[in-house]
């Protein structure tokens, strides 16, 4: 099971912390990842890591602004977004995979997203 939270309603510039808790499974082994969908657009991968010693995926529009990080005491993912914009706007979603492998449609295990509003 993969919980979020940490999203919210933010201006222009702001900055948001989401957190990924794995219970079940130690997420280590694991591909994990975090996702993102805008109302009426496809899904997107943000960030993702395909092993612990693997580096991490960004997605183009958010290198320099967003980091991806883990705390395997905690068995915890974070995303750190920070200058965020109203085109950051959407459903964020926690995603892990094993064998571990990044791909956008076919993460094994999903949380249920936490909603991230940019107003401008």
């Amino acid at each position: 099971q993969l919980v979020e939270s940490g999203g919210g309603a933010v201006e222009t510039g702001g900055s948001l912390r989401l957190s990924c808790v794995a219970s079940g499974f130690t997420f280590d082994d694991f591909a994990i990842g975090w996702f993102r969908q805008a109302p009426g657009k496809e899904r997107e991968m943000v960030a993702c890591r395909g092993s612990s010693d693997a580096n991490t995926y960004f997605l183009d529009s958010v290198k320099g602004r967003f980091t991806f990080f883990s705390d395997n005491a905690k068995n915890s993912v974070y995303l750190e977004m920070n200058s965020l914009k109203p085109e950051d706007t959407a459903v964020y979603y926690c995603a892990a995979d094993y064998p571990p492998s990044c791909w956008l449609d076919g993460m094994d295990y999903w949380g249920s997203g936490t909603l991230v509003n940019v107003s401008s």
